[in-house]
């Protein structure tokens, strides 16, 4: 049994979040500072999303037939270094959307191939996955700080050396990160179609549909509308970083938790946190210990419920059918719901406002919540949540 690579997956999901933590809080106020509207940074923002919907499936395919996951992490991480040195020289909003869309269709790639990757490094551990994942929150939390830290000093045009420095990392590990041997397989499991079809597996990708669309005004206009309620860059990193920590916790102590609660109960929180959560934000932007009280629930509306649907995806798609499935739960969630999410909170934002806005962040947690209620068993969970024991 070959050694688990445990510091060069976590060095991949350090880098790879940490990207996350420079572009997402903060690549809005760059945005805003070209004097984009509020359409404009949604519509911007969204080509994440947009090419989170199919560009992970067709990598996650081509990697199913080829066998060759990592030789696509390393390519994906290449080009998405080269697309993102484009914004150096853009400025216009056509030519603004182009290099997004292309740094969203390698960028987004990477990702569900590195999970199916670690997962097969794991082997008869899965439930050690948070423990790997936890340096993604890591990179995030340094990054989201440091930012915030730097830009309170700098320009904002310094942003984009460093995000390209933390794609850099990226291209790094994704070069060091070994292959894992494929699990021992056998053509003794449904077709993708089949098991998509399952009332479990439409359930579960609903829900994740609706809590990545409530997250979409989150993940735009956050760092905008804290700034416009006077709070200082470096407040808003720290923020960001308060969220993360949560998650981190969540991450660690996962283990016990699925065993103590099981899947569909972490699940069923997870929605009934983010309810609260973002109307907290929406309505409380004036009251310091409520902003606190909310970004600590993104330890549940987050962290636990990533962990527990990934858990549940890596067990409902066996064999060869797993990178497809990890791409599905990408592409449906954070692709088409994010993409739902950021469009009309971009549009929103200009016709409501801002805590209308975060209400109808709610009520899609509301819809997410009545999925998981309706369409997923408990039965159809204890099996993944009985993970074996760390050896």
């Amino acid at each position: 049994m070959l050694a688990l690579p445990y510091w060069r997956l976590s060095g991949y999901y350090f880098f790879y979040f940490a990207f996350i933590g420079a572009f997402s809080p903060y690549f809005g106020l760059y945005l805003q500072s070209l004097s984009f509207s509020a359409w404009d940074i949604g519509l911007l923002m969204s080509q994440m999303q947009l090419m989170r919907m199919f560009a992970p499936y067709l990598w996650g395919a081509l990697a199913d037939r080829l066998g060759q996951r990592m030789a696509i992490v390393r390519l994906a991480a290449l080009l998405s270094v080269l697309g993102f040195a484009t914004f150096f020289a853009v400025r216009g909003f056509e030519a603004m959307l182009l290099a997004m869309a292309l740094l969203a269709f390698f960028w987004s790639a990477a990702l569900p191939l590195v999970e199916t990757v670690t997962f097969d490094h794991l082997r008869e551990q899965p439930a050690r996955y948070s423990r790997i994942r936890l340096w993604g929150s890591i990179g995030f939390i340094v990054a989201v700080m440091g930012t915030g830290a730097l830009l309170d000093q700098l320009p904002l045009s310094g942003l984009l050396w460093i995000i390209l420095a933390t794609l850099a990392g990226i291209l790094g590990y994704a070069l060091v990160v070994p292959e894992a041997p494929l699990q021992a397989l056998s053509d003794a499991h449904p077709p993708v179609g089949e098991i998509v079809r399952q009332r479990r597996v439409k359930a579960l990708f609903a829900a994740c549909f609706a809590m990545s669309a409530a997250h979409g005004a989150l993940y735009v206009f956050y760092s905008i509308h804290l700034a416009e309620h006077h709070y200082s860059k470096f407040l808003v990193g720290c923020l960001w970083s308060l969220g993360v920590l949560a998650e981190i916790l969540v991450f660690f102590f996962m283990v016990g938790l699925l065993r103590r609660y099981g899947l569909r109960s972490i699940l069923l929180i997870s929605f009934a946190a983010a309810i609260g959560r973002f109307l907290m934000i929406g309505w409380g932007v004036e009251w310091l210990a409520l902003i606190v009280a909310a970004q600590l629930l993104h330890g549940l509306t987050f962290g636990a419920y990533h962990a527990a649907s990934i858990a549940a995806v890596n067990r409902w798609f066996p064999g060869r059918c797993q990178a497809r499935g990890q791409a599905l739960y990408s592409s449906l969630s954070f692709g088409a719901g994010g993409l739902v999410g950021s469009l009309l909170s971009g549009w929103t934002w200009d016709a409501w406002g801002a805590a209308p806005t975060y209400t109808l962040s709610s009520a899609f947690a509301v819809v997410g919540l009545i999925c998981v209620a309706v369409g997923i068993r408990k039965t159809d969970l204890d099996a993944v949540a009985e993970m074996p024991r760390r050896s």
